[in-house]
């Protein structure tokens, strides 16, 4: 039998392989139910049978442009990650609930809120990578987080924004899904949780503009630019921002986003905010429609009526091909510039919304490298 049969039939076998692996491992998450499916259904938000940004939103997924991309991340460069493991505050949660709202970065985009008593994590990814293996997309900057998922308090709720690998962790959900209270997410992503042990009646999936109420907390489901996906297909999900309006504050939280007229549209249905919790990192030109630039990211948040920004999505992984610490410079200087109050917590610090904010606006990430 001649070479190349032997190859081809390598080749064969391995992505047969892979694709099983896809289909039956549970980390690339489930089908949704019948009911969410109906609700899928109804989205004003889908066309040809996937869901689909406000405005016209493309990246170049042609073989030229993925190869750019791959031969641009295999040469690297410098100061793309810390050159040692950051240092993060531990988290010690309080006893009893606080007279004033409180939100704690763990990296990334995970934040633990707590607002009118309740605590809700927002994103909780605390895997250490942001990818199906660590083989692939790097590991976390630290080896230690505020507070490992396992240890974590009772937590009365989780917020999804959609079900990117560094957003919504498979690891972290199987830790804490037995001390969730309930889980608030957008649609389609329910099937990736029931998959994994959650009971549907602990889940509430939300479409654009949809609005619900938690113990007194509302909560609406606001639009994002973005795209979703966990397997070999995508947009079958929805991605999207989330206000969150309590008794003690008002805030705003992006998830993933690229600029666009949305920003405006929350802010002039539910602004101002308190707070605002704004992606900024893992952009390049090339993808610049899913993810902002920082000097955009400062726009938006003046765009929703944001009193206090917060950058996040920076801080835990190399995504992107810039250095590590471009992103929350670039938007320190412009935030200065626009006179907007922009506060650099370390990961793991407390952070008291409309608080005293000069002892976390020091540039603490100088020191790291």
């Amino acid at each position: 039998m001649p070479a190349f049969i032997y190859v081809v039939s390598a080749i064969l076998t391995l992505i047969m392989i892979v694709y099983l692996y896809i289909l039956l491992h549970p980390i690339f998450g489930g089908k949704p139910s019948p009911q969410s499916l109906e609700h899928i259904n109804r989205s004003r938000n889908r066309a040809k049978g996937k869901f689909v940004n406000q405005i016209e939103t493309s990246v170049d997924h042609s073989l030229k442009g993925n190869l750019s991309i791959l031969i641009d991340m295999i040469k690297g460069g410098p100061g793309r990650r810390p050159p040692h493991p950051l240092n993060v505050v531990p988290y010690s949660p309080s006893s009893e609930p606080t007279s004033e709202a409180r939100v704690t970065w763990f990296g990334h985009s995970a934040l633990l809120l707590e607002l009118d008593g309740k605590r809700i994590f927002l994103d909780p990814m605390l895997g250490r990578a942001p990818s199906p293996t660590p083989i692939v997309g790097g590991k976390r900057y630290s080896d230690r987080l505020p507070c490992e998922a396992e240890d974590l308090p009772e937590l009365d709720a989780v917020i999804l924004s959609h079900d990117h690998y560094d957003h919504l962790d498979y690891v972290t959900i199987l830790k804490i899904r037995d001390k969730v209270r309930r889980f608030f997410v957008p649609l389609g992503v329910a099937a990736h949780l029931e998959r994994w042990g959650v009971s549907p009646e602990r889940i509430e999936e939300y479409d654009w503009w949809e609005e619900g109420e938690f113990e007194g907390i509302r909560l609406v489901c606001t639009p994002a630019r973005h795209f979703s996906g966990r397997s070999l297909t995508s947009n079958t999900t929805l991605w999207c921002s989330w206000v969150l309006h309590g008794r003690q504050a008002r805030i705003f939280y992006s998830g993933d986003s690229g600029y666009g007229p949305h920003f405006a549209e929350i802010g002039a249905k539910y602004g101002p905010f308190d707070l605002t919790l704004m992606e900024c990192g893992q952009y390049d030109q090339r993808w610049a429609s899913i993810h902002m630039m920082p000097e955009q990211t400062v726009q938006a948040h003046l765009d929703v009526g944001g009193a206090t920004m917060m950058p996040i999505h920076w801080a835990a992984f190399t995504l992107a091909l810039h250095p590590w610490t471009e992103p929350v410079e670039r938007a320190r200087s412009e935030a200065a510039k626009r006179g907007v109050e922009m506060i650099t917590p370390r990961i793991g610090e407390t952070v008291i919304v409309g608080g005293t904010q000069e002892h976390i606006q020091t540039a603490w990430w100088r020191k790291a490298e």
